[in-house]
């Protein structure tokens, strides 16, 4: 990932994984020794009026407290528990296979993406999306809900461990109207949300204008990324999204730095 942020020509780079720092740890010292400049960054999966929000927890200028780390190796034991139940979910749909199959793509934080890996390489399937139409999305015959932590609580956890929280990919609360999605971003920053993610891969130009207002009316940091998956999603290109549509300027990184919570907040 360093490599390839430095290739690309990126100044800098978050490793946002869900539930775990284990990419950032892993990479950390290799960027330090080439003067790269990685942000320490998580992804966490909460639950807001029923419905999964991604949370982006940024750590730019200190590592977490100790007490932060503890609650999400919680969180990872919730993922591994929803792992159990998916693998049964699927045998009784008649696709058979095993958790250690899973886990052995995986590794140490397993989830949907490594299960659609596994269909697609025993031919269940015939692609990645396929995979979690007809199986593992909530519309899919093998969905499990996962338990998730409501996002209060979320938003607590990451200003107390020394964060910054910015709610990622906004376009994904599904609101058709925009008076219902900016009433749910209000809602977040009175419960303590810092930042919104205005550039994204899945964002239009009209979405980055309509973000930008939003985070202008409600005093948010503005952020942005590719949310680049690899070989999951071959589409998004590291630092540039799909088809070059995603261009984070340097500012929204200084502003992150620079930013300190209000007394109240």
């Amino acid at each position: 990932m360093i490599d390839l942020a430095r290739t690309a020509g990126l100044s800098a780079l978050s490793i946002t994984d869900h539930d775990t720092f284990f990419g950032y740890e892993q990479a950390k010292e290799y960027a330090a020794g080439l003067g790269f400049d990685l942000i320490c960054g998580i992804e966490l999966s909460t639950k807001f009026h029923g419905k999964t929000v991604h949370l982006l927890a940024y750590f730019p200028d200190a590592a977490p407290v100790a007490a932060f780390g503890d609650w999400v190796r919680e969180q990872q034991e919730y993922r591994r528990d929803r792992n159990i139940r998916l693998i049964a979910k699927l045998n009784e749909v008649g696709v058979v296979i095993t958790l250690a199959e899973v886990e052995a793509i995986g590794r140490t934080m397993t989830g949907r993406p490594h299960f659609a890996r596994v269909l697609l390489n025993k031919g269940y399937v015939k692609t990645t999306q396929e995979a979690f139409d007809s199986y593992l999305a909530e519309e899919g015959r093998a969905f499990v809900q996962r338990e998730e932590v409501a996002l209060a609580e979320a938003l607590q956890r990451v200003r107390e461990g020394g964060g910054v929280s910015v709610m990622a990919h906004p376009i994904r609360l599904g609101k058709r109207k925009a008076a219902e999605e900016e009433a749910l971003v209000a809602e977040a920053v009175e419960l303590g949300l810092a930042g919104i993610e205005v550039i994204h891969s899945d964002h239009s130009a009209a979405d980055v204008e309509r973000y930008r207002g939003y985070a202008a009316k409600y005093g948010l940091l503005e952020t942005g990324g590719s949310d680049h998956h690899g070989g999951n999603k071959p589409d998004i290109a590291l630092g540039s999204g799909r088809r070059g549509n995603v261009a984070v300027p340097d500012e929204f990184l200084v502003r992150l730095r620079g930013y300190r919570p209000a007394i109240n907040g």
